[in-house]
């Protein structure tokens, strides 16, 4: 069965993962070997040979993942700074340049500012809702790779991928946006020009916070002739470096993905939920969600998403400790850093995930909230909110 044509639901309960042809099992097995028999000196059974190398749970995942982006080629990580990585080190040298978010990811900010940098790349950062303050960072000949998150992470802003990757491309720069907030069933940047694809699939893939991993997907044709052998050198850096999805991670983020779509829309629909609520109260001052016609890149998100996702972020009148103290109030709310999973999170971005940036450009507001929306009952989660809010 070739699934390309099908549906995204269609597609996640069945891109590489044919029945077994032995014994009939619908589900991929969990491979949990770490090498295979050879039928003679390099005589390899379906290109198997070690589990670093490949493994056909993982292959499984990788298909699946590259179909639901609209990729050539998928890569699984053993987490989603492991796929980072093998893209930055594979795909850059020392004396290049490279363009993050001014509001990114502090595991990303770290990596690239802590690892990447005295390996010799330098980094300009950018705000991502507007396009023109890219290419004002662009420095020509040098900067090979810009990189966003939409929507960003904790503040929600917007990117623009096609009018970004016009941008880049017109400079020789590939294009890398990290999908994960809007999940592969919200969002395809792959189809708005975007090169490569990234997920923590830790969060919505997986969906269920008990999994570590991370993907990187490729487009079919990547609009840099310098860089039109990307997926192999991420490939070789996925094997080189060995930062790999085991079989069972593979296997959990695969069971994940077949109900991606429906916990999407349940995920959404709760966030409006919540959304509603925060814009009823006095002591809420800001709110950072595309689906309010108020946010600055609400008319680009309704454009290239399908729905505005599950993550909300507010801030609390009041000053920091009145946040962390009504974050401590919550009952259903568990307080927790990641996202993504069926269960409702909240955290304070300024003292957890976003630690690692204080003193920085990217330093968030003390006052700040982060909510990952989970499938509850909307009425619950409100219910509970709302009396931590007080």
């Amino acid at each position: 069965m070739s699934p390309s044509n099908h549906g995204f639901s269609t597609r996640a309960i069945h891109a590489g993962q044919e029945p077994d042809p032995r014994t009939g099992a619908v589900v991929p097995a969990i491979y949990q070997t770490s090498t295979y028999k050879q039928d003679g000196v390099g005589g390899l059974r379906e290109g198997y040979e070690y589990s670093r190398s490949a493994n056909p749970t993982r292959t499984a995942l990788e298909q699946c993942i590259a179909e639901l982006e609209g990729g050539a080629r998928g890569f699984a990580f053993a987490s989603g700074l492991a796929a980072e990585d093998a893209i930055l080190r594979g795909l850059l040298r020392p004396g290049d340049h490279m363009i993050i978010p001014t509001d990114a990811y502090g595991g990303t900010f770290r990596l690239v500012d802590k690892i990447v940098k005295p390996w010799g790349v330098d980094y300009s950062l950018a705000k991502v809702a507007h396009a023109d303050a890219i290419r004002g960072e662009i420095r020509p000949g040098v900067t090979k790779l810009v990189w966003v998150e939409t929507p960003t992470n904790p503040l929600l802003g917007i990117a623009d991928i096609a009018a970004i990757a016009a941008i880049a491309h017109e400079a020789g720069a590939l294009l890398v946006v990290d999908n994960t907030f809007a999940s592969s069933y919200l969002q395809q940047p792959l189809s708005l020009g975007a090169d490569i694809v990234i997920h923590s699939t830790t969060k919505y893939a997986g969906g269920h916070s008990d999994v570590v991993g991370g993907a990187v997907v490729v487009a079919e044709h990547v609009a840099v002739p310098e860089f039109e052998d990307a997926a192999e050198r991420i490939g070789f850096h996925q094997n080189g470096l060995g930062a790999v999805s085991g079989p069972m991670d593979s296997w959990l983020v695969l069971r994940g993905l077949k109900t991606l779509a429906l916990r999407m829309e349940r995920h959404c629909d709760n966030a409006e939920r919540i959304v509603q609520l925060l814009q009823s109260r006095q002591d809420v001052t800001n709110i950072y969600y595309p689906g309010l016609d108020s946010h600055p890149g609400h008319d680009v998100a309704a454009r290239q998403m399908k729905r505005f996702g599950g993550m909300v972020s507010f801030q609390l009148a009041g000053g920091e400790q009145h946040a962390v103290d009504a974050i401590g109030r919550t009952e259903l709310w568990i307080l927790g850093e990641s996202l993504g999973g069926v269960e409702s999170l909240i955290e304070h971005p300024g003292r957890m995930t976003h630690a690692s940036v204080a003193g920085t450009e990217l330093e968030v507001p003390g006052d700040l909230i982060r909510l990952s929306v989970g499938i509850e009952d909307a009425e619950d989660l409100v219910a509970d909110l709302e009396q931590a809010l007080g």
